[in-house]
């Protein structure tokens, strides 16, 4: 007896959501072995999500679930969960192709993670990739011409299949070897996912995130602004991971150019500021319910004073004409000040 033919493998870039669910099933379903990776940047709502209600906030069970495991799970194909928060932060600081219309540096992003991808697929002994990419979907890095140009810069020419619109690309490798059927691939472009959904609702998948939901911070508008006004006072190259952690959670207020104040929203905010002060002065009120707060910056006796009327403000004492507030500075005594709460004209300027 011969040997057995050794099974084709292939690697997908598994977010979980529609889209690539669709298109490691209809890989698989061709007999191609489906190894899925996903990665984590850090700037996940979801994961986020996850953390707070970690933490006591109420969540709704289905939104903190990993989409990508889900998915895995459904068509029993191994997923790796990559982090690749610490390498991400040069993607974020300095994107080649610019930003979209938050912070979000998507070109530069798929070609980092096809780039991971790739090195995942030579490890593993896979022969090509698989994404769920639809040409026409998202402006900034699904049009033509720049999923071509992601291809090349990745070094992934030819690599990628994308089940979904292969049937109007050029063939990839996975087509021209023999290893996949072209004409069990799919045609689909631009926004309108209504395709997608009719598919899915063939093959039997009915558990997905809503389709566009998005799951990215660097999109969000409120996030881009705190994004930019960090950018704007702080050297890119000096920016720490948890400073851009921190603007996930909170109301944040530009004090000068120097001092930054993060006041929390809830209990779980709180507890999360708590836990990622890294060495900042830490204000908290001690006679009423009242917020936590973290200063940011040099600590002069001026910006400290803002931080804990700020704090004032956003407790239940806010209306009273003083409340007492500890100050919690890393190497010093902890003590207390009296102060006036913030007023709320002074508070809506600071506002990021």
């Amino acid at each position: 007896m011969g040997n057995k033919k050794e099974r084709i493998k292939a690697v997908a870039m598994l977010s979980g959501g529609l889209d690539s669910s669709l298109a490691v099933k209809i890989v698989a379903d061709q007999g191609i072995e489906v190894l899925g990776v996903n990665y984590s940047t850090g700037f996940c709502l979801t994961d986020h999500r996850r953390s707070m209600s970690g933490l006591g906030a109420p969540i709704d069970p289905k939104s903190v679930r990993n989409e990508a495991l889900r998915a895995g799970a459904q068509w029993r194909l191994p997923v790796e969960i990559i982090d690749i928060s610490k390498e991400y932060m040069r993607i974020l600081t300095e994107p080649r192709y610019g930003y979209g219309s938050g912070v979000n540096p998507c070109i530069d992003c798929r070609i980092f993670m096809q780039q991971k991808t790739r090195e995942y697929m030579e490890r593993s002994g896979a022969k090509f990739i698989i994404t769920g990419e639809v040409v026409g979907q998202r402006p900034m890095s699904q049009m033509r011409n720049t999923l071509k140009l992601i291809e090349k810069e990745s070094g992934c020419a030819g690599l990628i299949l994308r089940p979904l619109s292969a049937r109007i690309l050029e063939p990839s490798k996975a087509e021209l070897e023999g290893w996949v059927d072209r004409e069990k691939m799919y045609d689909f472009h631009g926004r309108n996912r209504k395709p997608q959904m009719e598919l899915a609702a063939r093959i039997g998948l009915d558990d997905y995130p809503q389709p566009a939901g998005g799951c990215c911070f660097l999109t969000d508008p409120n996030y881009a602004k705190r994004m930019q006004d960090l950018f704007h006072h702080t050297e890119k190259k000096t920016m720490s991971t948890d400073q851009v952690m921190l603007l996930k959670v909170g109301r944040h207020f530009r004090i000068n150019n120097l001092n930054k104040v993060i006041v929390g929203r809830n209990e779980a905010e709180n507890f999360f500021l708590e836990k990622n002060t890294g060495g900042r002065a830490q204000m908290n009120c001690l006679e009423v319910e009242g917020p936590l707060s973290l200063l940011e910056g040099g600590i002069s006796e001026e910006a400290v004073l803002t931080a804990a009327r700020l704090t004032a403000r956003y407790s239940d004492g806010k209306d009273r004409e003083s409340v007492e507030v500890e100050v919690r500075i890393s190497g010093a005594e902890n003590r207390r000040l009296t102060v006036q709460p913030l007023e709320t004209e002074i508070c809506e300027r600071m506002r990021i």
